[in-house]
């Protein structure tokens, strides 16, 4: 999917999810994006897991099994992990603002006053492994502008 088209579909559910849970939505695209690779990865075909978010042990949904890559000891590996599915990419977008509201690692989140400052809160709190995530995550805010779809609610 080109990223116009993306930005198009999940701006409603990301601007509604914001509103009720403070998730901007520039940062639920923009992570959808990242790890979803613009919902062309096989768990967002196959789960609608636009976030990458795996199935712990309080997980009570459906669950796929597929392979990731970890910055681990400093380098990439390739490691079997169990996915949390979906029936919708709306869902998706939902537990995922859940999931960060609910979790006290991303507490240090909702405190920022821009999107910029969210995506390093959220990689400084362990979000992803990927020691480049911030940067990636505003540069595709910066890219596609979706930082206009906040508002200025913030």
């Amino acid at each position: 999917m080109i990223p116009s088209e993306f930005i198009m579909r999940l701006t409603p559910g990301a601007v509604a999810s914001a509103k009720a849970t403070g998730v901007l939505a520039s940062i639920s695209i923009a992570q959808a994006a990242l790890e979803s690779a613009w919902g062309e990865s096989g768990l967002a075909k196959t789960g609608n897991n636009l976030f990458g978010i795996k199935a712990d042990s309080l997980w009570r949904g459906p669950t796929l099994t597929i392979n990731t890559k970890e910055f681990i000891k400093g380098q990439w590996v390739v490691v079997p992990a169990l996915w949390r599915k979906y029936p919708s990419w709306q869902a998706s977008i939902d537990d995922h603002a859940a999931f960060l509201k609910r979790n006290p690692r991303y507490k240090a989140c909702f405190a920022c006053t821009s999107a910029p400052a969210f995506a390093r809160a959220l990689a400084q709190s362990g979000y992803a492994t990927d020691p480049e995530y911030a940067n990636k995550l505003i540069a595709v805010m910066d890219r596609h502008q979706l930082q206009a779809l906040d508002g200025g609610d913030l």
